[in-house]
């Protein structure tokens, strides 16, 4: 199962890829022969030079100097277009198909989880599964050949010799095959110190108004200082056995290097049959066979740490994933349905506790109450942002059951608490989809953006999170955003809590003026003229449904609502 989700992972590196990813790695085996042909032609230069009978002609050799160094840059050349191609499209779909994964979560499975670890696995890891797995790739193929074509080579030179270069770098070699497979647990580890680092950032800079006001400077910068070092620490651990991994490579390069070499010339004046050009070619050849084993290991290791982050991130998006499920309409043709329903955040601590209510098709609800008595947490309910007991039912079916996507074909919601990417107002409103103007600009109307709208222009930039913009712009792009999807319900969460009187006044009256829509109205407002325009009325206290009917009905029973009622004017 791991191996399949690793390959649905990997496999978009080379969709629509393979023909610039199968040049640069027949390019990259090129040139490893080509440096196998140099040595070669090393080798017949110095015994040309020193009389060696059958060697190549000078001639014959310079032309074959100039071919190769010809064929270099040409190799070069193609590697230049090709391979930063595959890099940065496989990079691209990788990105794209993963975070096209985390869409596809619903609301309740995201708010479970750490988004610091996404964080982490489209940026740091990213740059390590690029660096360690993709680019290393082409230089592994690369190696392979060195060693195989060198080995041969040695083979055809001294077979006696080759026996004993082997055996100067085979406890180093071994040596460093065990460290190498320590190498994944390491990187592993140091995206877990990066994602909790990120994790502590991201808190500290989200509560920064806080810190500042409880003038708690030093003890935040503790916090994340301590989380800081910890994510170094790994990072230098990780250094430390890299470190290790070259040092044995680098014993391994020298013992074999020199020691064949003391063999090599020992021999020679004992009389075995070797040239002074096939000696200098030997310990070339030695070297190229020592760097393949120097660095195979390395890279292999890191290879191996490099999928192990894929596989992190792909199990993270695998998890909570709510993919299943029935297709309803995207229509209501009955009835939201809520029966004896209870929530709380932790056991034995309810927030909401049996709540027991209909909401009728293309009918306005108001839920009123004191703050915190559990409103908004039925709203985010209703849109499946959380686990509960009891049942809740959309035309009867039941919401545990319907595909996520399915229910936010139906379902819209205005929240209190408003988020506005770095975009144009426009876009904002539309979320970068294609809308009439017709359409546009009657949600623009209706949320009462038209004047901002004539002052800064529909392409003025919000700025991150909305910065160039006062709450109340930002809520009415949040009001006009969730009005011009016309969905057929509509659940709005003191949506007009930071907006002026009139501007208040006049959104909550558009919202119930919307015709075959059911409304679910979270609101602080107890204006006499708008509730009694609601059908229904349903007053909340401590995480109960306290009364429920219209406004009229509760005022004459002179119960909850009545006092918050009378309370509020």
């Amino acid at each position: 199962m791991k191996h399949k989700l690793r390959r649905e992972y990997t496999s978009q590196f080379y969709k629509g890829n393979r023909i610039p990813f199968s040049i640069a790695l027949l390019i990259g085996l090129c040139t490893a022969a080509l440096n196998l042909g140099i040595t070669f032609l090393l080798q017949q230069m110095l015994d040309a030079v020193s009389g060696v009978p059958g060697a190549l002609a000078l001639p014959i050799l310079g032309l074959l100097t100039a071919g190769i160094i010809l064929l270099i840059i040409v190799f070069k050349q193609i590697t230049y277009w090709t391979q930063p191609r595959f890099l940065q499209r496989a990079m691209q779909q990788y990105k794209d198909y993963a975070f096209e994964k985390l869409t596809g979560k619903s609301i309740s499975a995201f708010r479970r989880e750490n988004i610091s670890g996404y964080l982490s696995g489209f940026s740091n890891d990213l740059n390590t599964i690029e660096t360690d797995y993709l680019s290393a790739q082409f230089q592994v193929a690369s190696y392979i050949l060195e060693f195989v074509g060198a080995l041969v080579m040695m083979l055809y030179y001294s077979p006696i010799m080759t026996v004993i270069a082997t055996g100067f770098c085979t406890l180093p070699v071994l040596a460093a095959v065990l460290t190498g497979n320590r190498l994944e647990k390491v990187e592993k580890r140091v995206s877990e110190r990066n994602a909790e680092f990120l994790a502590t950032l991201q808190d500290a800079l989200n509560g920064f108004p806080v810190m500042k006001s409880f003038k708690a400077e030093k003890e935040m910068a503790k916090i994340v200082g301590e989380s800081n070092r910890q994510a170094e620490a790994a990072k230098c651990q990780k250094g430390k056995l890299s470190t290790i991994l070259y040092m044995i490579g680098a014993v391994a390069a020298v013992t074999a290097q020199l020691g064949t070499f003391l063999v090599g010339c020992m021999m020679t004046r004992s009389g075995y049959p070797i040239t002074p050009g096939e000696l200098i070619a030997f310990i070339d050849l030695t070297g190229l066979f020592i760097e393949a084993i120097r660095e195979l290991p390395v890279l292999l290791g890191k290879r191996k740490a490099a999928l192990a982050l894929v596989d992190k991130l792909a199990a993270s998006l695998q998890e909570n994933v709510q993919d299943t499920g029935m297709e309803i309409p995207a229509q209501l043709e009955t009835a939201i349905t809520v029966s004896d329903m209870s929530f709380s955040y932790e056991p034995e601590k309810p927030v909401l506790k049996h709540i027991n209510c209909t909401f009728e098709s293309g009918k306005s609800c108001a839920i009123v109450g004191a703050s915190g008595c559990g409103k908004s947490t039925l709203l985010n309910i209703l849109m499946g942002g959380h686990s509960y007991q009891g049942d809740i039912t959309y035309d009867g079916a039941e919401l545990r059951q319907i595909n996520s996507k399915s229910l936010y074909d139906l379902v819209s919601i205005i929240q209190q608490n408003v988020f506005v990417f770095n975009a144009s107002i426009r876009d904002n409103i539309t979320m970068f989809k294609d809308f009439p103007k017709e359409q546009v600009d009657h949600a623009i109307q209706l949320s009462g953006l038209s004047q901002l709208i004539a002052e800064k222009g529909e392409h003025y930039l919000c700025g991150e999170n909305g910065q160039n913009l006062s709450g109340g712009e930002k809520q009415r792009i949040s009001i006009a955003r969730s009005l011009l999807r016309s969905c057929h319900v509509l659940f709005v969460d003191e949506a007009t809590a930071a907006l002026d009187a009139e501007t208040a006044h006049q959104v909550s009256s558009a919202i119930l003026d919307l015709s075959d829509i059911t409304r679910i109205v979270v609101t602080h407002n107890l204006d006499a003229s708008l509730l009694r325009r609601y059908d229904q009325i349903l007053a909340m206290k401590v995480g109960e449904i306290i009364e429920s009917g219209t406004f009229e009905e509760l005022m004459r029973r002179k119960g909850y609502f009545y006092s918050l009622y009378t309370v509020s004017q």
